[in-house]
């Protein structure tokens, strides 16, 4: 059985009516349609980035729409268009919320999720999704997407993000490559990264990495642009210069940061 985005956003919003957010149901009707933010440029059109909060963000390219980690309020979600594609990273609360996924999904909506979630979610939502382990790859509402394992390395941080279970995202949207790293620290994986035109990196402790260790790993897998995300806490100002080292084969200019839409 499914479900038009305002029945949707209506189910959402009486399932959590005792959390005060009945009024999405108002906000969500006076929808625009738009995704607005930064412009990155593909061989398909213009791809937008525009931040939620924290780790949550949405990209649009022409009719494709997807939202990372939505979480919070549904009228956070007001103004955007329903999405094509959902993904969510991990189970953490500040990354997945079966309640705000209900009030956002659309007749038409894809998740892809890691396992672990995709055990978690009700069975309506389960039928909407895909379950992708590290390393497995498949095409949703027309987007190739592969999941990169996202996991703690450091002794002292284990237990935050284990091997295995996680994921992080790359897209192919146009002729761009595009990262979303979920919670995750420095790992062989993400060095090993290729060809990545625009990337998110988290950069706060104990749960992901520091500063300076985003800073080295970009200097390695060498993004076009990366936008600071999932930083709170964090002194990002060190991680301005990332680029300036020497990445591997030299290749291109530095990566640029984007500092006017980061993800607090």
């Amino acid at each position: 059985m499914t479900h038009s985005r305002r029945e949707a956003i209506r189910m959402g919003a009486a399932a959590l009516a005792g959390a005060g957010v009945a009024s999405a149901l108002a906000a969500i009707a006076q929808e625009t349609t738009m995704v607005e933010g930064d412009r990155v440029t593909t061989g398909a059109g213009d791809l937008i980035v525009q931040p939620v909060n924290h780790a949550s963000l949405v990209l649009g390219l022409g009719d494709i729409v997807i939202y990372a980690d939505p979480v919070g309020d549904p009228t956070l979600y007001a103004g955007l268009p329903a999405p094509t594609l959902i993904l969510v990273t991990h189970e953490h609360g500040d990354h997945f919320n079966v309640a705000t996924l209900a009030a956002i999904f659309d007749t038409e909506t894809r998740l892809v999720a890691n396992p672990r979630v995709f055990d978690m979610l009700p069975a309506e939502l389960q039928a909407r999704a895909t379950a992708l382990a590290n390393g497995q790859s498949a095409t949703e509402a027309g987007v190739p997407i592969e999941a990169i394992p996202a996991y703690n390395n450091s002794p002292d941080r284990l237990q935050y993000h284990p091997q295995g279970r996680d994921n992080g995202y790359i897209l192919s949207l146009g002729d761009r490559r595009i990262y979303i790293a979920g919670d995750t620290e420095d790992t062989p994986e993400m060095r090993a990264l290729t060809n990545i035109a625009l990337a998110f990196l988290p950069m706060n402790l104990p749960y992901t990495m520091s500063v300076e260790q985003a800073a080295s790993v970009v200097i390695e897998f060498a993004p076009g642009i990366v936008y600071p995300y999932h930083y709170r806490g964090s002194d990002y100002g060190g991680f301005q210069g990332a680029g300036r080292g020497r990445r591997r084969g030299n290749r291109g200019s530095a990566p640029r940061l984007v500092s006017g839409l980061r993800l607090p």
